[in-house]
């Protein structure tokens, strides 16, 4: 399923500006391992507290 991505940034004053136009894109199925995120190391992950 199509999807679009728009990038954009607003500044302090609510002034937008477009970084780059909309597109449409495909996602991946599963994104590439280099795309994940980490695990998470910090103290309350470590020790199962979440």
């Amino acid at each position: 399923m199509p999807m679009t991505l728009k990038v954009y940034e607003v500044n302090r004053t609510g002034t937008v500006r477009v970084l780059r136009d909309e597109v449409e894109v495909i996602p991946f199925e599963r994104p590439e391992f280099s795309h994940e995120f980490p695990a998470c190391e910090c103290p309350n992950c470590a020790e199962g507290a979440l």
